[in-house]
């Protein structure tokens, strides 16, 4: 049994990570190298965000993208534009430790 202290470390499903990992090999390459650097870029912004903040930034950034006057609370609430700021901030930490 995990303790609570690992398990809010690793708090990603495997799913979630997995999904990261194969998106981030499509804009990047295919190469083994690829692999270990979006494999490291997960895992840094998970040991960033936790995973239910992770859900709520990747579901803001869909509705943003979705048109209509409904979804322009998700393109300009303060609210939204924070959570999306801190995937960014940890997008951008990972990008500094792992393909640099």
């Amino acid at each position: 049994m995990q303790s609570d202290a690992a398990r809010a470390l690793n708090d990603y499903p495997t799913i979630a990570r997995a999904d990261y990992v194969f998106g981030c090999m499509a804009a990047n390459g295919q190469g083994r190298d690829v692999l270990i650097r979006c494999s490291c870029s997960i895992d840094r912004i998970a040991s960033i965000l936790p995973y239910e903040r992770y859900v709520e930034a990747e579901t803001v950034l869909s509705m943003q993208q979705t048109g209509g006057e409904r979804m322009a609370i998700f393109r300009s609430a303060p609210a939204a534009l924070t959570i999306v700021a801190d995937l960014r901030r940890a997008q951008a930490e990972a990008e500094i430790l792992c393909f640099q």
